[in-house]
């Protein structure tokens, strides 16, 4: 089955709906039999919508043909990744003890798209329970990079990532709980922002850990992201986490001129004896155009940087073992048969229905909630997240934006990291940071290594989404890496 044209960002289907040079109903067949084509190769879905989506794309033409469009969204084909529940739908989470489950309610974020018009053609591949940063640890098996399938697509998000990359849909959803949407976007060449903890309501995002979990948008470039965070973005009542805070006009600040504003360089992030020295040079170049572009540099200091991994991975099992409590062949998941007791059935449905990597970290977080344990691991991790984010809120005392490498390296071959889980675990050493202290984050492509995408992040002060995409956007605005496509895939 030959794939369909990839499809362009949302800017320029857009504009097409607008001229009457195609249709919804168009982009919605080209989306789904792209996606269908390109399925053997990259995995990038665990399930389409197929003639649900396509119902709804023929409701928003005729919409359109009314003269009343929901919005600029209205009619375009996103996709959602596997945690976020949609009335009526699957929803897996990339795992064996959730199949067969249909949600009875829709998230806010599928809510906020319903109204928006977008047609939402089905759930992406994702890490079980969004533990991993490959992908690898799916029921589905691994996503596979578009520029090169025998790589990894980078994790938990790969899915999503792929799916914009591969031009299958032009806007995606993910939830980033320590680098799941950033990093994947670095490893396929997309934009992918992470915005300030509370900013998009979790209502309906399946929980892995409740105080680092932030649901965020891959896109093209910074302008389509803008407009995605902004229809996403706002308070929501039913998310206690929730900040007080409207929905803000992101791409109000898009005026591409970044002079005046200081850009922080950390030290700690540009030392390391385990970065690729290539992933480094172009990191440094980009931060010289932008420094040609008219904004100034000053080094900045992280001091705990070299905790962070460690305190996340203490902080995120503890809440996952708490969070997966619920999931034992009684409230949620799927049960074990021919079970002999109680405690038998809730031992084998756990033990049948989780992967190696969720069980991992359920044991962990286990252990390190255990009495005698608590105070030793939990406690004094919860007090090194204070100091981290004292660092971030010291250094932004001096700069308006930090810039870093958003990961040590390109992505990696495919299985090359499944058997050592402390090294998969370092893939996060430079994404992990802005979770603990609940800041926004962006990811943007900076140039190529061994013909691999590599990602500049930017990191801002709380609610500061507008000042990283400004940023994002005056780079691409004097750059072209943003508009590179993978080589197209027989």
């Amino acid at each position: 089955m030959s794939a369909p044209p990839p499809l362009v960002g949302l800017s320029e289907l857009r504009a097409e709906l607008d001229a009457g040079r195609t249709s919804s109903a168009q982009l919605v067949d080209r989306a789904l039999e792209r996606a269908e084509a390109l399925q053997p190769r990259l995995r990038s879905f665990i399930g389409l919508r197929g003639e649900s989506a396509r119902a709804e794309a023929e409701q928003a033409d005729a919409r359109r043909l009314r003269g009343d469009p929901r919005s600029a969204l209205d009619g375009i084909p996103v996709a959602i990744k596997d945690n976020m529940v949609q009335r009526g739908e699957p929803t897996t989470c990339g795992s064996r003890i959730l199949e067969g489950f249909v949600s009875p309610y829709s998230s806010t974020l599928v809510e906020k798209l319903e109204a928006a018009g977008a047609v939402i053609i089905g759930r992406t591949n994702m890490d079980e329970f969004a533990m991993g940063s490959s992908t690898e640890h799916s029921t589905l098996g691994a996503s596979s990079n578009p520029w090169d399938v025998s790589r990894t697509a980078g994790g938990s998000s790969g899915g999503s990532a792929v799916a914009v990359a591969a031009g299958i849909v032009p806007a995606a959803f993910g939830s980033d709980t320590g680098g799941s949407i950033r990093q994947p976007a670095s490893f396929c060449g997309v934009v992918g922002m992470k915005p300030t903890y509370g900013r998009v309501s979790r209502w309906g995002l399946v929980a892995f850990a409740s105080s680092l979990d932030q649901i965020g948008v891959f896109a093209r470039d910074a302008r389509d992201a803008a407009l995605l965070l902004e229809l996403i973005s706002g308070h929501d009542p039913r998310d206690s986490t929730s900040a007080p805070e409207p929905a803000p006009d992101l791409r109000a600040s898009l005026d591409g001129d970044v002079s005046g504003l200081v850009l922080g360089v950390p030290r700690e992030y540009f030392v390391s004896d385990g970065v690729d020295p290539e992933v480094l040079a172009r990191v440094h170049a980009a931060i010289a155009e932008l420094e040609a572009a008219g904004a100034k540099l000053r080094e900045v200091s992280l001091p705990h940087t070299y905790t962070a991994v460690a305190t996340y991975y203490l902080l995120a099992t503890a809440e996952a073992s708490s969070n997966l409590a619920r999931y034992d062949g009684v409230r949620y998941g799927r049960r074990a048969e021919g079970a002999q007791s109680l405690g038998d059935m809730y031992v084998r449905s756990r033990t049948e229905g989780f992967g190696a990597e969720v069980k991992r970290r359920i044991l962990l977080g286990t252990y390190v909630l255990s009495a005698g344990y608590y105070d030793a691991y939990y406690r004094k991790a919860q007090q090194v997240r204070t100091l981290l984010r004292r660092d971030f809120d010291e250094a932004f005392a001096g700069c308006d934006v930090i810039v870093t490498p958003t990961s040590p390296e390109v992505a990696f071959s495919l299985g090359s990291r499944t058997e050592d889980p402390l090294r998969m675990y370092l893939s996060d050493v430079y994404t992990v940071s802005c979770n603990l202290a609940g800041l926004p984050g962006v990811s943007l492509p900076c140039g190529f290594s061994d013909g691999m995408p590599v990602g500049l992040q930017l990191l801002g002060p709380p609610l500061e989404e507008g000042r990283l995409l400004r940023v994002a956007d005056a780079f691409q605005r004097r750059t072209g890496f943003h508009s590179e496509r993978p080589p197209e895939l027989a």
